[in-house]
């Protein structure tokens, strides 16, 4: 089995910063791309910013110049950077990857179990 944990959602200040952390383990071969969403109340989940294998990134257009993703192939994590926080950015942000696993054998696309991260004054 495969699993994924994050850690580092919480309370913010407007203009504050806060570092998601994403740790994928089990049974894993490789690890594909990875990525982090975003799920408002009320709103469709959306992709927030995705790395490929190759360290190529992605942003979605409202994050851009303020959050940053990156990864650590050796400790199979995946980071999100995130500064300049705004109440709009207050969501439940899962970590999303493509993992080649043994057990069970295969390509699968893996969630994790959602980190609440609030953007308040």
């Amino acid at each position: 089995q495969v699993q994924l944990v994050e850690s580092g959602g919480g309370l913010v200040q407007p203009g504050g910063s806060l570092r998601l952390s994403c740790t994928i383990s089990g049974s894993i071969l490789s690890i594909n791309a990875m990525g982090w969403y975003r799920q408002a109340p009320g709103k469709q989940r959306e992709l927030v910013a995705s790395i490929t294998g190759g360290g190529s990134t992605n942003y979605a257009d409202s994050v851009k110049g303020r959050f940053t993703i990156s990864r650590d192939n050796a400790k199979n994590t995946v980071y999100l950077q995130m500064n300049s926080l705004k109440p709009e950015d207050t969501a439940v942000y899962y970590c999303n990857a493509g993992v080649w696993s043994a057990q069970p054998l295969g390509l699968m696309n893996y969630w994790g179990q959602g980190t609440q991260v609030t953007v308040s004054s």
